[in-house]
């Protein structure tokens, strides 16, 4: 029987303590480094700011502490990481971090977004130039974003830059270019409308119109009521009534945020007018999340053509019409007295 040197076995032990990085999160493997000096929990030291590339392994990110003076030993904090499978949710990007920190606070500051510096958050139905503006804030310049949008690889069967951008919290590494921050979230898009399945089209519809009501089903209503919106839209589609969506109009006069829409800007000349053109808009109002995308695929079962919100939290649907100007009369006391000013 050949024997082992403990030398070498300890060596083949290392040999197997491998990381695998995908998609940002970091995949730890246990070390057998027994000689690992930590930090004890106290006073922190003074903050500095630490860089996580993108695809960093996780014995990359330990030595990248240690060598900071975040942590003791590189091996403390590899250990640590190896038994809290939090450690694979480490976010790239730059995050503000104490020095002379025990392992376990090191952790806790890498996954607290608020130490992120150039944390991106994508809000559901946020407007695809609402993003671009965000990435301008965090250092990315305006030419090569611009280009950017130009290079970007898009799904088969979705086109132009609205509702592609897949609502998430993105971080990006030292070294991420323009291009590689926008098609991650493109990138992450096809997986949700994959995983939704409005990438076949479906139900009369094709990709593009599918995200299309997706994004006005996210941007109409809460998401307990996707499903409800998303057959009222067929429902008129179906009878030949216009659309008359508020959020269309919102898209187009760029004012978020506000319920009540004034006679005259549903006459605002565009395409997205859905009070003046017949339809679905040419495309998406915004970038919708997976509950929206779901609901555009599977519509409740109900005959309602009408919808209205008549306080927050209280949205209500109907096919008839006298039932609905009942409940427009009720909206319109519940505006008049700030009701929609209030936090539901």
């Amino acid at each position: 029987m050949t024997r082992v040197s403990r030398g070498a076995l300890l060596r083949l032990v290392g040999a197997f303590a491998a990381i695998l990085a995908i998609t940002g999160g970091v995949y730890f493997v246990r070390s057998h480094n027994v000689s690992n000096p930590d930090y004890s929990d106290g006073q922190p030291g003074i903050e500095v700011v630490v860089d996580i590339p993108e695809g960093a392994t996780g014995s990359a990110i330990a030595r990248i502490l240690a060598l900071k003076g975040v942590v003791k030993s590189s091996g403390a904090f590899f250990n640590l990481a190896v038994a809290d499978a939090r450690a694979s949710q480490i976010a790239p990007g730059s995050h503000r971090l104490n020095t002379h920190i025990s392992s376990k606070e090191a952790l806790s500051q890498l996954l607290d977004t608020k130490r992120i510096t150039n944390l991106i958050r994508v809000a559901e139905g946020a407007w695809t130039d609402e993003i671009i503006t965000q990435m301008e804030k965090v250092g990315f310049s305006k030419s090569d974003l611009v280009k950017a949008m130009e290079q970007i690889r898009r799904p088969t069967g979705f086109v132009g830059d609205e509702g592609i951008f897949f609502p998430a919290q993105y971080s990006f590494g030292s070294g991420s270019t323009a291009l590689m921050a926008l098609q991650s979230m493109v990138d992450r898009f096809a997986l949700e409308s994959k995983g939704s399945g409005i990438d076949r089209g479906g139900n009369g519809f094709t990709p593009m119109e599918l995200l299309t009501i997706a994004s006005i089903v996210q941007a109409e209503g809460d998401s307990a009521d996707f499903s409800k919106i998303s057959q009222v839209i067929r429902n008129r589609l179906k009878t030949g009534m216009p659309l008359q969506l508020d959020t269309t109009v919102h898209y187009v006069t760029r004012t978020r945020g506000q319920v009540f829409l004034s006679t005259e800007a549903t006459h605002t000349a565009s395409p997205y007018n859905t009070y003046l053109h017949y339809g679905l808009p040419p495309g998406p109002i915004g970038n919708p999340g997976r509950a929206a995308m779901d609901a555009a695929l599977h519509p409740a079962s109900g005959n309602w053509i009408y919808f209205i919100t008549v306080k927050p939290g209280d949205t209500r649907f109907t096919n008839s019409d006298s039932q609905f100007l009942m409940w427009k009369s009720e909206y319109e006391k519940n505006l008049a007295a700030g009701e929609f000013g209030k936090t539901s």
